[in-house]
């Protein structure tokens, strides 16, 4: 797992906490995300917890953005209770999208805890 480094949001990227948020207090998901992707395409999503399907809400983002026909991500958002982002959540940002790519980890309510380099 890359190492957190400090929050400097950029303003695009506050717009996807905005995002990420209003997804989350909407369904009542334990977890919202949003994702820009390379042609400054949004996506938002929250968790997936049915009996026979679960996803993070930062997969069914990138799920999306691959479904959409996007040729990659500009950064991403999780909003979260849980103390850091899943491993898997990381890798498929990798996979998808390359190294590098910051995904922010706030809290419920919005503050922006840590950043990883994807």
């Amino acid at each position: 797992m890359s190492e957190p480094q400090a929050v400097q949001p950029s303003p695009e990227d506050k717009k996807l906490v905005t995002l990420a948020r209003a997804t989350r207090a909407r369904t009542g998901a334990a977890e919202g995300a949003a994702v820009r992707d390379s042609d400054g395409r949004t996506y938002a999503a929250a968790t997936v917890d049915l009996p026979s399907l679960q996803v993070s809400a930062l997969g069914v983002c990138v799920a999306m953005a691959v479904a959409s026909g996007s040729g990659g991500l500009e950064a991403a958002v999780v909003l979260t209770g849980a103390d850091a982002l899943a491993e898997a959540d990381l890798a498929a940002v990798r996979d998808f999208a390359g190294t590098g790519v910051p995904v922010h980890r706030g809290d419920i309510k919005g503050n922006l805890v840590e950043t990883h380099a994807g």
